[in-house]
């Protein structure tokens, strides 16, 4: 029995779980079912539900069974709620309405106020649920019953009962023998109840005491057949066709008649109920087949969920790839860009194109004095262009990857050049200046003036030579004109090679820096998956351990 109790629950545990994933408009009846279905399993009760269209003698026969007129009866559809009837040691009555609000009192003549249909036939639609206690032996065994509202009347009343017979453990489908079978019952037969597992079904014809011998006879030959064709889950040896006609057995049970209660069909009904009562109770079973037409239902929506899902992550797995694809193709190209600007501006770095350039511009700068325009109007000028032409490359990078601006590259400039120049020889030597064999003068050409100091001394970015008036070296310093000019350009040219070359190396090595650190950052990094990946994942894996715990649910409900 516990154990039997704990299964239930953790089904009922399973279903509500999925009833949460269930639509309420797209799947507003399943989950109505599933609710009622959970419902069910959950109430220990054995519940017995009378169906069918409305003036078919449903209370009647119900208040026959009771023994009394406890629920209201009439000649047009009266019952406007389902009315439950359960066991309580005095007759009362318990309204509950839709606000909470409870409403108690003894007897049942406040039914006529919450249960009656209104003078449009329509219920209230501020009634939650209707209960009735009634002090019968039959509801002291665990035992309910449900006077459901009359069908093939109003929508509404037939979606409240469609709702409620999944909730029932025993059906009684009352018939009109005058009509036998209508093809809306037919209809509901299948639909309300076949196709919904439910087959704890007992068939029970009211009004065959209205009908000729002979065509008593003959409805009875057609019930019979389709109460056959019909495979109800009832203990054996118990038939799922009654006859009982409700009034007169009501009128029976009223007068103590046993007589006439037996020749209504009544007490043959009652002994099958209490047997159906007392197997399913000693059975302590769960109606499989109900159970199984719920939640195959269910299954097939999570199984569409699940696919739906899948869908989702292959999509956003696939718009991800073409993110790393853009990202890659993105990568490729500003590296590519990146070095090629590096590369052209160390080819224009490379020394024996750097002199030819350059070499002869510089040394006429130097031989001028105007190292400093040139490096700054010339020379600086276009190294910047190959600079902006690098940065533009590295700031798209910085734009499209997250990663830090690795700042501009920073090229520096060496020391001016220092230029070492021979002394002039004396043809060329300043008019009027006189030889001094003690006083040795240094002379900056170009800049008109004078200074002292030892033999070999420069100055940057211009040229110094040296004077000694000696009879030592007097021959050495008497150079023609042109062997003097041609030792001022080579001098000239060597400093402006020395620049250069210590340009270029300095350059190439700052350069060779800066293309590791922009290389090392832009590298596109394993993404981690997207919210929408994420989110479809859990949805993924979250409906296959559903699944899974509804198969092993109903494993363990067998």
């Amino acid at each position: 029995m516990i154990k039997q109790q704990q299964i239930n629950q953790d089904f009922i545990h399973t279903l509500q779980s999925a009833i949460g994933l269930l639509d309420k408009q797209q799947y507003a009846q399943l989950r109505k079912d599933a609710i009622a279905l959970g419902e069910f399993l959950e109430n220990p009760a054995f519940r017995i539900a009378v169906f069918g269209p409305f003036n078919y003698g449903k209370s009647t026969l119900l208040n026959a069974l009771l023994g009394e007129k406890t629920l209201p009866i009439d000649l047009i559809p009266t019952t406007g709620a389902a009315i439950l009837v359960k066991y309580g040691q005095e007759l009362s009555t318990k309204i509950t309405l839709t606000n909470g609000q409870e409403i108690r009192e003894p007897g049942t003549k406040i039914l006529q106020d919450y249960a009656i249909l209104s003078d449009a036939r329509r219920m209230r639609d501020d009634v939650a649920s209707v209960e009735v206690y009634c002090p019968h032996p039959f509801l002291k065994t665990g035992v309910e019953f449900l006077d459901l509202p009359g069908t093939n009347d109003q929508e509404a009343q037939d979606n409240l009962v469609r709702d409620r017979l999944l909730g029932a453990d025993l059906i009684i489908q009352l018939l009109d023998g005058r009509k036998l079978m209508t093809l809306g019952e037919r209809e509901n037969l299948r639909d309300w109840l076949l196709d919904r597992g439910i087959n704890t079904v007992v068939f029970v014809v009211n009004f065959l005491n209205l009908l000729e011998p002979e065509e008593q006879k003959e409805v009875s030959n057609r019930m019979r057949f389709v109460a056959e064709s019909f495979r109800a889950d009832l203990p054996d040896g118990v038939s799922n066709l009654y006859r009982v006609d409700a009034l007169p057995a009501l009128r029976a049970k009223l007068k103590g008649d046993v007589a006439a209660a037996q020749t209504s069909g009544l007490s043959m009904f009652e002994s099958a109920l209490q047997m159906i009562v007392t197997a399913q109770q000693e059975k302590n079973t769960v109606p499989l087949s109900r159970i199984e037409a719920i939640a195959h239902q269910i299954c097939e929506v999570l199984k569409a969920k699940k696919s739906e899902a899948l869908q989702s992550l292959a999509t956003a797995q696939e718009k991800q790839q073409q993110k790393i694809a853009i990202q890659q193709k993105a990568e490729k190209l500003i590296k590519q860009g990146i070095e090629a600007a590096l590369s052209d501006f160390q080819s224009w770095l490379y020394l024996p194109k750097l002199l030819d350039r350059y070499q002869n511009d510089l040394a006429k700068a130097l031989e001028t004095t105007k190292f400093d325009t040139w490096r700054t109007e010339q020379f600086q000028a276009e190294i910047g262009k190959y600079q902006t032409g690098i940065m533009e490359w590295v700031k798209k990078a910085s734009e499209f990857f997250p990663i830090n601006h690795p700042g501009e590259i920073d090229i520096s400039f060496p020391e001016p050049p220092q230029v070492l120049l021979p002394a002039p020889p004396d043809s060329i030597k300043p008019s009027g200046q006189k030889s001094r064999s003690s006083l040795p003068t240094a002379i900056a050409t170009g800049l008109g003036w004078l200074l002292g100091g030892p033999v070999g001394a420069a100055v940057a970015g211009g040229a110094t030579y040296i004077l000694t008036k000696s009879p030592a070296n007097s021959s050495k310093s008497n150079l023609s004109n042109e062997a003097y000019h041609a030792q001022l350009i080579e001098a000239y040219n060597h400093a402006a090679q020395d620049y250069l070359t210590r340009f270029s190396e300095q350059a190439f090595a700052t350069l060779k820096d800066y293309e590791i650190k922009v290389g090392q950052m832009i590298v596109i990094q394993n993404p981690e998956p997207s919210k929408e990946m994420m989110m479809a994942q859990y949805e993924i894996e979250f409906l296959a351990n559903l699944l899974a715990r509804f198969q092993q649910n109903l494993a363990n409900l067998k």
